[in-house]
């Protein structure tokens, strides 16, 4: 399966049309790469500001891989919108109907894995995890800012 544009941003709706961009991936290890450049390109096209772009491609990078490797499912939505000027929101959805969220996790010192939320905690400005509307299973969302504050 190959990824390809939704035509139905219901989630991310406060948005205007052409403000907001869809990708359906399968559930693969794969995905993250796709993911990592849809992102980039569409801030791109945005001219969000490079800082901001990074910011965002590890964001949607570790959403994506924590919807790969911890949840079931044939496939995940992955979601950029510009919600105003300043700020713009990524999500993804995945297809875990069991209703148990995102587990809190606290990594030891010497464990390879297992921070990708405290990464995301650290570069949002506001993040969290709900029911997703459109797959039935969660939705991580973070929100960043286009630029850094001083």
């Amino acid at each position: 399966m190959s990824p390809h544009t939704t035509s139905t941003p219901r989630f991310l709706d406060a948005v205007r049309p052409g403000r907001t961009h869809w990708l359906e991936l399968p559930s693969h290890r794969t995905s993250v790469r796709v993911a990592r450049h849809a992102t980039q390109a569409r801030l791109d096209s945005w001219q969000v500001p490079d800082e901001a772009c990074a910011n965002a491609v590890l964001v949607v990078s570790e959403l994506v891989t924590n919807a790969v490797l911890h949840t079931p499912g044939e496939r995940i939505l992955c979601g950029v919108g510009r919600m105003t000027a300043e700020r713009f929101r990524l999500e993804v959805h995945d297809g875990d109907l069991t209703g148990r969220g995102i587990p809190d996790c606290r990594p030891a010192l010497d464990d390879e894995g297992g921070r990708g939320l405290l990464l995301v905690r650290e570069i949002a400005d506001s993040w969290g995890v709900t029911r997703s509307p459109l797959t039935g299973g969660n939705a991580v969302w973070a929100s960043l800012a286009t630029t850094q504050c001083p």
